[in-house]
């Protein structure tokens, strides 16, 4: 199955037809893309599409791939962001063939910007950013020329070397393109190359005080790298032509080129770093891996596998329309991957104590069970069972409506793995709530014993209670509220107040050794994950992956 699915990668979509055509033409010797992240957050579940798009196209064509760091705007960066981005890669099953910055490409980067002020394309503008705004023009009206546009060529070498000797302070100056303050693309009206930025970077420290923008450091580190298919999302479709200008004015010997594929938007997913960086700066998470977030530390911490996001990324395929896929599809691929992998064992979420009277005191047998009943391989294990277990305070009700089939007064029921039990006598406490459970077992009913003489309707889980192992588990749903007709509401209105809810409760003893990133599937709750961050040997912490079973079918999305 996974060589099926892995062959997924080589279905058709309009950027491997490129690659294909280019290669075939010639005009590709080998392949090579990129993957440049500004190193200012976390990844999200929209970079993992990108990354698998870059990574798996140049594996296909035997080409490479490079990491990147868009270190550009230093005031936001951080090399916490850059370890963290790294890792997230690599858990996602990719290496990179060249690690590079583009502070790396600083010093060409600014030679560059030289020979364009010596040709006459690129000039020092002393216009405010609110002026520059002012000036650009609308979609409707071209916009004005800025009154420095005609500055000489040796008056805008000495300001652009005193910008960088750090004469001026920050927003005083910038260093613009000369193109068309007339071109119906807005992108092309002077774009700022520089602008002035007294912040400490990361990487160089306080050596610039100058940093490129973007739409100029971007195209360029493409052609330094010798990039040839510069694959990123739909929103820079127009500022393509500046990336052409750029490479073509800086007279750069690779001349990469640039394609826009539509960016993943999924259901009540908060797709903007901005906004996750608000959740965290706020303590609204718990952390930029907080297992609601949808950055990728984020769902590998709740226990998504690198495996089914990358399916899930393949499944989704590559457009250039933009769309929203329903979140049930990731969570699809979540379950197929898990089913056959992942330990089927019992935990009680919310603990019902039942004591069967006609078992006696003081014993305690062990019963056979499968750890995976659609995986032979995974083999069985033996799980006590005594007089007082557990059970869910959701399998009893004292007062049941029609057809309901689990554990009532009088009702019998089959636990599962073990025997049938019949409800005797219910345990209240001063106020009448519930509190533990009086019932009896049939001995001959014993699971595997062959015994058909009753049927019953109910099967129930549970965990023998002198060994059971407490825990929390933690249920999430969405961490934002699907309100997009709510056009008013600000961002951290539309957080979900019930993302997250934590359960007390217990599981099998047999769990014991169970460590940080170990997966389970408990029996009608759904799969599970051992928290790495927050479980310890005294209190294991279980993060919901995913519910069992769902009505979302893929092939109908």
């Amino acid at each position: 199955m996974e060589n099926a699915t892995e062959n997924k990668a080589s279905s058709s979509n309009f950027i491997k037809n490129i690659v294909v055509e280019d290669l075939k033409s010639g005009r590709t010797q080998q392949l090579i893309t990129r993957f440049p992240p500004e190193p200012n957050g976390y990844l999200h579940i929209g970079h993992a599409k990108s990354i698998c798009l870059n990574f798996e196209l140049a594996k296909e064509f035997s080409g490479k791939t490079n990491l990147r760091f868009d270190d550009t705007n230093p005031a936001k960066e951080d090399t916490e962001f850059v370890d963290a981005i790294q890792d997230d890669i690599r858990w996602l099953g990719f290496e990179w063939d060249g690690l590079h910055f583009a502070s790396d490409y600083f010093e060409e980067l600014y030679d560059r910007a030289v020979l364009l002020i010596k040709k006459g394309k690129a000039y020092v503008c002393d216009l405010s950013a609110e002026q520059t705004r002012e000036m650009r023009g609308t979609l409707t009206q071209p916009g004005k020329e800025s009154p420095y546009r005609d500055r000489s060529v040796e008056e805008n070498l000495d300001l652009f070397a005193r910008m960088r000797a750090g004469e001026f302070p920050d927003g005083e100056r910038v260093l613009r393109a000369k193109i068309d303050m007339a071109s119906p693309n807005i992108t092309l009206r002077d774009p700022i190359l520089y602008r002035i930025s007294h912040t400490h970077h990361h990487r160089t420290g306080d050596d610039w005080c100058i940093y490129p923008m973007y739409d100029y450091a971007h195209p360029i580190s493409d052609a330094i790298e010798g990039i040839t298919h510069s694959i990123c999302t739909l929103e820079f479709e127009d500022h393509r032509p500046l990336y052409d200008w750029a490479i073509a004015e800086c007279e750069m010997a690779a001349v990469p080129r640039q394609y826009e594929f539509a960016r993943l938007n999924v259901t009540n997913t908060i797709m903007s770093k901005r906004y996750l960086k608000q959740l965290v700066d706020e303590g609204v998470v718990d952390g930029w891996d907080d297992p609601r977030m949808p950055t990728i530390s984020g769902m590998r911490r709740r226990g998504f596998t690198a495996e089914a996001i990358r399916t899930f990324c393949r499944e989704i395929g590559v457009s250039k329309s933009n769309s929203l896929v329903d979140e049930r599809n990731l969570e699809h691929f979540i379950r197929e991957d898990l089913k056959m992998k992942a330990l089927r064992t019992m935990a009680v979420l919310r603990p019902l104590k039942v004591i069967i009277t006609n078992y006696p005191e003081g014993q305690t047998e062990l019963l056979d069970a499968e750890n995976n009943a659609e995986n032979e391989e995974m083999g069985t294990r033996q799980i006590p069972f005594s007089r007082e277990i557990y059970i869910e305070s959701d399998d009893f009700m004292e007062n049941p409506p029609n057809k309901y089939f689990r554990l009532f007064p009088g009702n019998e029921v089959r636990l599962k793995h073990a025997y049938f039990i019949t409800c005797q006598e219910v345990i209240k406490d001063e106020n009448g709530e519930v509190i533990a459970l009086h019932c009896t077992y049939d001995p001959k009913t014993k699971s595997g014993s062959g015994f058909n003489e009753r049927k019953v309707k109910g099967t129930i889980h549970w965990v023998e209670a002198s060994q059971a192992i407490p825990a929390d588990f933690r249920l999430f749903e969405p961490l934002l509220l699907d309100e997009s007709k709510e056009e008013d509401k600000s961002f951290l209105d539309r957080i979900n107040p019930s993302s997250l809810q934590v359960e007390q409760g217990f599981v099998e003893p047999n769990m014991k050794d169970a460590v940080g990133g170990d997966k389970f599937q408990f029996f009608r709750h759904g799969y599970f994950n051992v928290d790495p961050k927050d479980s310890a040997a005294e209190k294991f912490v279980f993060n919901r992956i995913v519910s069992l079973k769902s009505s979302f079918d893929p092939s109908k999305a």
